[in-house]
């Protein structure tokens, strides 16, 4: 039975700890009761900036595929990751490959691309036996916690990042672009307002300068939207640092992020936004057959270390385009 928005609303249970939680009775049917209750899910999501589903009975990859199908517009390629996924369906993938012992910090989803997921949903098949949550935090609530003269910055200078696309580590130039094609690489990175290099040994180096605020499309509030600290070096664990600089080069990392106008950004900021996302963050451990949705705009995900078997898929919904939205000052985004 399909409910409306208001009396999903009210069925929402609101917590400071934890995201939206919204309990279903699919009836063994979870296509079925995400057709149903599309609209008023994505009304939750409009008011709360996420919500995690339980009870839907998540199963199977393709049952997920199906869901994530029903509750959007469209779903989009993953393209330019930083570290592997396993595809499923196009726009259906497994959770980026990450060290279990490592946390991924607070981010929004491919924020360095001119075309980003506006709405992520995320399926637990099978539950981590401990840790492993997606925490999320609201991007509002973050900016308005920052420091302001390094928010200042930001929105006037906006943020880069830097990559080296190497075969050994992280992702290659062809799990990233989806071709090895030097003319097609190009062609995408020039199509980007992606500045690259091939490199002597074959590696692909790139800059690309993003606006670290957005105005939201549809609330035109200011979010603090970006991946600054979670690519910056000092994110790394420093063991980890260390050995890629060692071996790589400071200057030929995977990943790094920099101030707009290329400036080094230290250890201090990368700390201090970490620490303003862990004050605001919710979370909820995972159990088997739930469903995440997220406004990746609003709000900020991550995912806690974890032990034992994880399955958790994402679909990366409703692409955000470049004429859709503009930076709140300064940067570029597009």
């Amino acid at each position: 039975m399909s409910l409306s928005s208001a009396t999903l609303l009210h069925s929402v249970a609101l917590s400071p700890d934890t995201p939206p939680l919204l309990h279903a009775d699919a009836g063994g049917d979870p296509v079925g009761w995400a057709a149903g209750h599309r609209d008023a899910l994505r009304a939750v999501v409009a008011e709360h900036g996420c919500v995690l589903v339980r009870g839907l009975g998540l199963a199977d990859p393709a049952g997920a595929e199906a869901v994530f199908r029903r509750l959007t517009n469209s779903l989009m390629a993953d393209r330019e990751p930083f570290a592997p996924r396993r595809t499923y369906a196009e726009g259906v993938y497994s959770a980026t490959k990450w060290p279990t012992d490592q946390p991924m910090c607070q981010h929004h989803e491919l924020s360095y691309a001119l075309e980003f997921p506006g709405l992520l949903l995320f399926a637990c098949l099978e539950a981590p036996t401990e840790g492993g949550a997606t925490p999320v935090a609201d991007a509002e609530a973050v900016l308005r916690s920052l420091p302001a003269p390094l928010v200042e910055r930001f929105e006037r200078e906006g943020w880069m990042l830097t990559r080296t696309y190497h075969e050994e580590i992280g992702a290659s130039v062809a799990e990233a672009f989806g071709t090895d094609d030097r003319a097609v690489v190009e062609r995408y990175c020039r199509a980007q307002g992606i500045e690259f290099a091939w490199q002597h040994d074959g590696s692909l180096r790139t800059r690309q300068r993003r606006a670290a605020v957005l105005r939201h499309p549809v609330t035109g509030r200011r979010c603090w939207f970006n991946q600054i600290a979670f690519l910056n070096e000092w994110t790394m664990e420093p063991e980890v640092r260390e050995y890629l600089v060692d071996v790589y080069g400071a200057d030929a990392l995977p990943f790094n992020t920099r101030f707009g106008n290329g400036d080094p950004i230290d250890a201090g900021i990368v700390t201090a936004v970490n620490e303003t996302y862990d004050r605001h963050v919710r979370r909820e451990p995972w159990r088997s057959g739930d469903l995440l949705l997220v406004d990746n705009i609003r709000t900020a995900h991550g995912r806690e270390p974890f032990e034992g078997p994880r399955e958790v898929l994402a679909g990366l919904g409703d692409p955000v385009r470049p004429g859709d939205l503009v930076p709140s000052a300064g940067g570029r985004a597009a």
